[in-house]
């Protein structure tokens, strides 16, 4: 009997739990899926995905949240997708990278790689401040230019308890500029004359996501398809050293952006103690881990990303559910110039490097 009440609440009640998130889940399931089905309709249409299932996510989650707002009875799974879902998401997204991409990289590009987001993330971050943005949107805003667009916005998000009107905010207007970037990059290949090599260098360095660096590389050809990709890979690897930095500062952040928490925040995820970065990076640079050593089966890697990808989706989703409109709408004109001087920075940063290594 004493045993049991050390329990948490949810493993001694595990089916009253799963009642208590199951209408929240499934309907930011349901929406991650009219999300998907969007993508696929997209594509379609225009031959291409110009906005991303996980940015279509959002998008159709703040929408329905305009138009209804959930019952109470919805808060809690919303609350475990957007957070428990994007962290198991995040720790699968670990498998998709390893080691030996280091090695192929080559030690010279590797550190010019690790020097320009080093530079980028807090020159991003001293930009959204200077636009007066709050100190955990710039940071989001920041990680998501630096690193690897989405995926970072999403990771860092709960190391630093954002709230998610910024989370959305900063995903929905970096997706917009990610796409323009994607356009317009070739034609800045082709008026500096870069080689395929370099300017598939350039692509890695300065595009969001790894199906935008192919779009963005491909009409210089497989060489800088290649390469870009590889770069891209690199700026993914750095997500989880800046993630635990990050977790070690976060304490020492303005409170204005952050997470309210209640009781079933605490519950679910119980204050760390001393420097301990979150477990759910931990997990992500396990499976890094895993990966460099071939612990993981090569049959098992494609289910895992498309896990980690359904997942992310779901989680988005559900921020979406938590939007507020009027917020995001407001922070508008200072999250795009935001994001676009920050993009304006990586690339003359990128340009910077290829000079320094010969382009």
């Amino acid at each position: 009997m004493a045993l049991e009440l050390c329990m948490p609440q949810a493993l001694r009640h595990p089916n009253a739990q799963m009642r208590k998130l199951a209408p929240g889940v499934v309907l930011s399931a349901g929406v991650g899926a009219l999300a998907v089905l969007g993508g696929q309709v997209e594509s379609v249409l225009f031959r291409a995905q110009w906005l991303e299932p996980l940015v279509l996510a959002i998008l159709f989650g703040a929408v329905l949240r305009t138009l209804w707002a959930p019952g109470t009875q919805f808060s809690a799974g919303i609350r475990f997708s957007a957070k428990t879902v994007l962290e198991i998401a995040i720790v699968l997204l670990g498998a998709s990278v390893s080691a030996q991409t280091l090695l192929a990289v080559g030690p010279e590009l590797l550190i010019g790689i690790v020097a320009v987001v080093a530079l980028v993330v807090p020159g991003s971050y001293l930009l959204g401040r200077a636009f007066g943005l709050p100190a955990r949107m710039a940071l989001l805003i920041a990680c998501g230019n630096g690193i690897c667009g989405n995926s970072a916005i999403a990771a860092v998000a709960p190391v630093i308890e954002a709230d998610s009107d910024d989370v959305s905010a900063s995903i929905a207007f970096t997706a917009v500029l990610g796409v323009a970037v994607v356009l317009g990059l070739p034609f800045l290949g082709a008026a500096l004359h870069m080689p395929a090599f370099h300017y598939g260098i350039l692509s890695g360095l300065t595009v969001y996501a790894v199906p935008q660096v192919l779009a963005a590389a491909a009409p210089m050809g497989t060489a800088a398809i290649q390469i870009g990709t590889l770069v891209k890979l690199v700026r993914v690897l750095m997500l989880g050293p800046i993630t635990v930095v990050l977790s070690l500062l976060a304490a020492g952040l303005p409170a204005e952006g952050r997470r309210v928490r209640d009781a079933s925040d605490v519950e679910q995820a119980p204050a760390r103690k001393g420097f301990m970065p979150p477990l759910f990076i931990l997990g992500f640079l396990a499976m890094i881990a895993l990966r460099s050593f071939g612990a993981i089966p090569q049959a098992a890697l494609a289910p895992m990303d498309h896990a980690a990808s359904v997942f992310t989706v779901i989680a988005m989703a559900a921020l979406g559910l938590g939007v507020d409109a009027r917020a995001v709408a407001a922070a508008g004109p200072r999250v795009i110039a935001t994001v676009t001087l920050s993009l304006v920075l990586l690339v003359v940063l990128g340009l910077g490097l290829l000079l320094l290594i010969g382009g």
